[in-house]
């Protein structure tokens, strides 16, 4: 099965060819654990899975790193604020993060390293760095000089005049700037009052952003490896930094396919905190929706695309993704082995497949899935039931939408629906007291309520 993906080192799809035939070594920027992930990251997450399923679809055995930035200068900001220190303070985001991985049925990767347990590694592709004239210390921080390396702006297309003349004013401390300038960027960043530290050859201090992922990514992948994926508001200055920072250290070509995924808009716009439009999975979930649906919409765009979230195309996703869940919970009930006298939606296999393989057109896999459903509607008789069913759970070991785990749902005794009936003759009278008193009734009873403008909806409690 030949696998094409879109290398934004080259800017074109290429064939897949791994450095070790039948393996890949694949690393995605995790969360930085100063808040709750938003759906904009939930959707790069989604796309590295897809990736991550379709390598794992084609035959090979992924090894695949997500990290964890427990270390950096929002966190620290954060975390000061807040009067904790940076251990205390990241926990319960780290732990929210990887429930929402749970939630949206985001396969495991091999390993989660953290920065803050890789100092040691940091260290010593610094002084690499040094030793091989790429690195300069200043006032007991250490700088990375782009001017001495030669491919710096491979990656995100940087032109030499984009480069600033060698002086203090283009050295940069902060994790995150704009292409336009091109700084000496800091691998190292002296002790500052306040500011968690670690010992170093260049004095107490902590590691920059950018050489955290150079460190964890080479440390289990190697000084080479298969594939680089993130967001694409990462290529610069993130991913052309690991790339100058790992190359200068080994003199080894760093990553052989970068992937980047596309912006998540909401009603039109980027989102921000100032437009009110940076929503959570819990934001979605106290409205009444599936975290599935969400994947589903997300399924729904190609990665390299730009996708605008809206309340209204979630409702339609989570309609879709109940349809779909319906279908096959229906055919599961009737399903017997697949016979090879009939047909089991074969043609539609190959499209599916294709599109897959096809730098992950989810949006084509997502139609053809719909192909095999109509047609079977139209006319079971000529479909073999199990077949059908064997076909749709192939497809989404990819799609990830967890119709393997389809179970007739559970129904609320009469109990439970007479206590939900007095929960809303209560909140209509605004006896806010009994309604809440109501509603820990129903929690003990097993069910979860979330209230929606269209009324409570209950969730059976596993």
């Amino acid at each position: 099965m030949v696998l094409r993906i879109y290398n934004f080192l080259t800017r074109k799809k290429e064939v897949f060819k791994p450095l070790k035939k039948g393996q890949a070594g694949l690393y995605t920027c995790g969360p930085t654990v100063y808040s709750y992930a938003h759906i904009g990251n939930l959707r790069t997450y989604i796309f590295e899975d897809i990736l991550r399923r379709t390598l794992e679809y084609a035959g090979y055995k992924v090894k695949h790193v997500m990290n964890i930035t427990d270390v950096e200068d929002k966190i620290i900001k954060n975390a000061r604020e807040a009067g904790k220190n940076i251990f205390d303070f990241t926990g319960p985001y780290e732990a929210a993060f990887y429930n929402d991985l749970k939630k949206i049925n985001i396969t495991p990767a091999w390993k989660y390293p953290k920065a803050t347990d890789h100092v040691k590694e940091m260290t010593g592709i610094i002084k690499a760095l040094i030793k091989n004239k790429l690195a300069y210390r200043s006032d007991e921080s250490v700088y990375f000089d782009v001017s001495k390396f030669k491919k710096y702006g491979k990656l995100s297309r940087l032109r030499k005049s984009d480069f600033p003349g060698k002086s203090d004013f283009h050295r940069t401390d902060s994790d995150e700037y704009e292409k336009g300038s091109a700084e000496d960027f800091v691998l190292w960043k002296a002790k500052k009052e306040g500011e968690p530290s670690w010992p170093s050859p260049w004095g107490e201090g902590r590691p920059g952003w950018h050489i955290e992922c150079s460190a964890m990514s080479m440390k289990y992948l190697g000084k080479s490896f298969d594939i680089h994926a993130g967001g694409i508001d990462l290529l610069f200055p993130h991913h052309e930094n690991e790339i100058a920072q790992s190359e200068g250290a080994t003199k080894k070509r760093f990553v052989k396919y970068f992937l980047e995924g596309e912006h998540l808009l909401a009603d039109g716009k980027k989102m921000s905190k100032s437009l009110g439009n940076v929503f959570t999975l819990r934001d979605l979930e106290e409205k009444g929706f599936n975290p599935l649906a969400f994947r589903y919409l997300m399924l729904g765009a190609h990665y390299r695309a730009q996708l605008n979230f809206t309340w209204e195309s979630l409702k339609a996703a989570q309609n879709s993704l109940e349809r779909l869940r319906e279908f096959v919970l229906r055919i599961k009930n009737k399903s017997v082995e697949p016979k090879a006298s009939r047909r089991g939606g074969t043609k539609f296999a190959a499209k599916v497949k294709k599109a897959f393989v096809d730098d992950l057109d989810t949006p084509k896999a997502l139609a053809q899935v719909w192909g095999v459903v109509n047609e079977y509607n139209k006319n079971n008789k000529k479909y073999d039931t199990g077949g059908v069913l064997q076909l749709l759970l192939e497809f989404d070991r990819v799609l990830g939408l967890g119709l393997a785990d389809v179970r007739e749902p559970e129904k609320p005794s009469d109990e439970v629906l007479k206590t939900l009936k007095e929960r809303e003759t209560a909140r209509k009278s605004h006896d806010f007291v009994s309604a809440d008193i109501l509603r820990q009734k129903i929690y003990d009873l097993g069910w979860e309520i979330n209230d929606t403008p269209e009324g409570p909806r209950l969730k059976a409690m596993n």
